[in-house]
């Protein structure tokens, strides 16, 4: 049979959930997973290397892209656009390659909704509780206290929508949690969808049949 079908596997979460961590995990897990890499409109910063952290376009060539059907999902973010270019996630995953992506529940939507939306498998991550989100934002320590309000305001706007994901994790423990996210995504390598050459196998253990059992 053919190699499998690659995922777009979409990872979401409010700040201070797990969100990060656990991506990190997964790709410790099976390095063969590779981050879907997002093309922006904003100016590199100091580092940052075109094609290795962002695709850097122009605004005009961008919204070209978009107007072509070039980008799986896209959004205006404070002053610039950011958005998942099509190309390259169709060749990964139709070399059987998982591209994982790192985005909010309506660039999830976006791509449940695109021509690659049969390959998706989305899963969202809620924190045990309010308070518990807010202790892991301070203990972090990578954000001013008017920062970590605004990511707690805005919490709740993500976690209202998670009934619109494949699968709901809730990340009580960092361990546990690894765990079944990489049991859900190998179970979802196994789908028919993810499985091109199942249609020939079935056929040729038709015709097996047809020609007798010996």
């Amino acid at each position: 049979m053919a190699t499998r079908r690659g995922l777009l596997i979409i990872l979401s979460s409010p700040s201070g959930a797990g969100k990060s961590t656990l991506a990190k995990r997964l790709r410790a897990w099976d390095p063969s997973i590779v981050f879907s890499v997002s093309a922006t409109t904003r100016d590199p910063r100091p580092g940052e290397v075109d094609g290795r952290d962002y695709r850097f376009l122009s605004e005009h060539d961008f919204k070209a892209t978009v107007a072509d059907g070039g980008m799986l999902e896209h959004a205006h973010v404070f002053g610039n656009f950011y958005g998942s270019p099509k190309a390259p996630v169709r060749e990964a995953i139709d070399a059987g390659q998982d591209v994982l992506f790192d985005i909010d529940w309506q660039g999830a939507q976006q791509i449940r909704n695109s021509d690659l939306g049969a390959h998706t498998l989305s899963i969202f991550l809620l924190p045990p509780s309010i308070p518990e989100l807010h202790r892991r934002l301070v203990q972090r320590g990578q954000d001013a206290p008017e920062v970590i309000a605004k990511r707690m305001q805005k919490s709740w706007d993500e976690i209202s929508h998670w009934d619109g994901y494949d699968y709901v994790l809730v990340n009580e423990d960092l361990d546990q949690t690894e765990e079944r996210l990489k049991s859900i995504v190998t179970a979802a390598r196994l789908r028919r969808s993810q499985q091109p050459g199942l249609t020939d196998h079935v056929r040729m253990l038709q015709s097996q049949f047809e020609g007798g059992f010996e």
